[in-house]
């Protein structure tokens, strides 16, 4: 552990990394036009709120080749020119497409999806590389394989997986170390509590949540409203959490984690990300922002967190 302008940072699994406790996610401003964007995103506020970001002490980026389709990356890349101190980068691979624009799921690409990220990145080296889902399951070994022969040739620094299970993650050991996992991790999807989680603080996995808020669910500002005017291009239109019966029914635990956060003056959406972050398998939670007004939001989530109480309060409501 070590200390920024954000409070004290956490090594990521058996990495150099020294992460602050949130990082940005780069999934939405890859904009709309594709099967999982989040509608249309203006570059420039893109790019401001990166800067933002990191100008308030944010360590890491989390980015995918996918988000976009290579927009995400080109964008993280444009935003981080002139920078002098340069955040941590991770992207992930195992999503191409054509120009048909439809997604191709295969671990066989690897080393050219990392040549791709690279000049789209303009990097040397990518700090996390991390294969993007464990699709098709039999690829898993050759995939694995690849991404470490990338490590031991210097294009990727360390190298993780994504929405892996325990079996998936064992046959990849067998094979090379796992630097961290990114998996799905909120109040309102828990299907990783029981097993990945402690599997992971067991062998020495960082682990890097992503959707600690539920897509914005949990921000505290979604309305019913606001979900039915969502553009056809943004894939939480379909997403069953924004649907009923479950949009009712997470919308009013949005207003407890309201009442709880206004009691230390910070947002809905802080004190969700809070409680991913109490959990003790979890290194660092991804946050997105589309604009620095949103980041700002979110900032004192690097710091803050829950009493035991307060915690055992939002879970035995859940």
């Amino acid at each position: 552990m070590s200390t920024n302008t954000l409070g004290t940072t956490r090594k990521l699994g058996n990495s150099d990394l020294d992460l602050t406790a949130i990082g940005f996610g780069a999934w939405a401003i890859g904009g709309g036009g594709w099967q999982f964007g989040w509608g249309s995103q203006d570059d420039q506020e893109s790019v401001a709120a990166i800067r933002h970001a990191i100008g308030k002490g944010i360590n890491w980026i989390d980015t995918a080749a996918v988000y976009g389709l290579g927009h995400s990356e080109e964008v993280v890349a444009h935003a981080l020119e002139g920078v002098s101190e340069k955040p941590y980068v991770f992207t992930k691979c195992a999503m191409t497409w054509g120009e048909d624009r439809q997604i191709v799921r295969t671990l066989k690409q690897i080393r050219q999806e990392c040549e791709d990220s690279l000049k789209r990145l303009k990097l040397d080296a990518i700090d996390l590389y991390q294969i993007h889902w464990p699709i098709p399951d039999e690829e898993i070994e050759e995939g694995w394989g690849t991404m470490a022969d990338l490590q031991k040739e210097g294009k990727v620094r360390w190298i993780g997986v994504s929405n892996f299970n325990v079996s998936q993650m064992e046959r990849a050991l067998k094979i090379a170390p796992i630097t961290s996992l990114q998996p799905p991790y909120s109040m309102l999807n828990r299907t990783n509590e029981a097993e990945i989680l402690p599997f992971c603080e067991k062998k020495g996995i960082g682990v890097i949540n992503y959707s600690p808020m539920q897509s914005g669910l949990l921000t505290g500002k979604m309305t019913k409203e606001r979900v039915a005017a969502f553009p056809d291009d943004d894939f939480r239109k379909k997403a069953k959490a924004f649907q009923e019966p479950q949009l009712t029914r997470n919308l009013a635990l949005a207003d407890k984690l309201k009442e709880i956060g206004a009691k230390h003056g910070v947002e809905a959406g802080v004190v969700a990300i809070a409680w991913t972050l109490h959990n003790p398998a979890v290194t660092a939670a991804i946050v997105g922002g589309r604009s620095a007004q949103q980041v700002d939001g979110v900032l004192p989530a690097a710091t803050f967190r829950l009493s035991e109480a307060e915690f055992n309060q939002i879970t035995e409501s859940l």
